[in-house]
């Protein structure tokens, strides 16, 4: 049975493109008969607000969206980001790091997909546990776990390469665990079959198949889809003021009409679909 997921984050309210990432897991996943889970990432620190998780439970009804079960939250997880880490760790490829984003950024000799990529500064050298990030050692886990490929619905058979990431950090000095390590343990949790997210993280999914090699996940099916962009190409973004849902549904718009409005690929003016092309749920 599919098994599709929304995961928002509560440190800011959604707007338009999370509502057509939304769509597009709803979507699919009631068009093949499965299941659709909503998941709040709330463990952000202080970013994270409370206030937030209401309010995205309003907006997704508003629009007719419908989810199986109750929210799950990752708050509620910590334990087992804390486990993995211990098991990389335990196998040797995981190191600390206290290197700051300056330091990385004057030593970096090539960008990656998230900008300079870590030169490994910290691999080899005696550091403070205790005030550090920990790293994967990438070129030690590829060693270890061998070539790996990944599907993507509309791109194909991928061949991973993490590499291009550098030295990820897995579990960080100020929250419990990175997007790349929480995100990919908890679809395993939550049973996810097929991952739907923006077109922004495909270069991700090369680290979480990584990932689910050394920790011995199930390996799901990814569907990326094009993003929500203003004239100038920038996606939409919260921090740079997005229309809310929240304030369009206290201004009495119609939520079910936005979502159909989506689902036909008709937006605003001024905001366009990237790529230039419309892929539909």
């Amino acid at each position: 049975m599919t098994r599709t997921r929304f995961a928002p984050s509560p440190n800011g309210p959604l707007h338009l493109g999370h509502a057509y990432a939304a769509l597009v897991a709803h979507d699919t996943a009631r068009e093949r008969g499965g299941r659709f889970i909503l998941r709040i990432e709330d463990i952000d620190g202080e970013r994270s607000r409370t206030e937030f998780v209401e309010e995205f439970l309003c907006d997704l009804e508003w629009l007719g969206l419908a989810w199986d079960g109750e929210a799950v939250f990752q708050s509620h997880r910590l334990a087992s980001y804390t486990a993995a880490g211990d098991r990389l760790r335990a196998m040797g490829l995981l190191y600390p790091c206290t290197c700051t984003r300056a330091e990385i950024a004057a030593a970096a000799r090539e960008t990656g997909p998230d900008g300079p990529v870590y030169p490994g500064t910290c691999r080899h050298r005696e550091t403070d546990p205790a005030h550090a990030a920990w790293r994967l050692d990438v070129g030690a886990a590829m060693a270890l776990a061998g070539p790996l490929d990944w599907v993507d619905e509309t791109a194909g058979l991928q061949i991973a390469t993490p590499q291009v990431f550098g030295d990820v950090v897995l579990l960080r000095k100020d929250l419990p665990a990175s997007y790349h390590l929480a995100a990919t343990l908890d679809d395993a949790t939550d049973g996810i079959t097929l991952v739907t997210r923006g077109m922004d993280l495909f270069a991700a999914s090369h680290v979480h198949r990584l990932l689910q090699a050394l920790l011995d996940l199930p390996v799901p099916t990814w569907l990326h889809h094009p993003l929500l962009v203003e004239a100038n190409g920038r996606k939409l973004a919260k921090r740079r003021g997005a229309p809310s849902l929240g304030d369009r549904r206290r201004a009495g718009e119609d939520g079910r009409a936005i979502a159909r409005a989506l689902r036909a690929g008709v937006l605003p003016a001024g905001i366009s679909f990237s790529q230039g092309v419309h892929q539909a749920p």
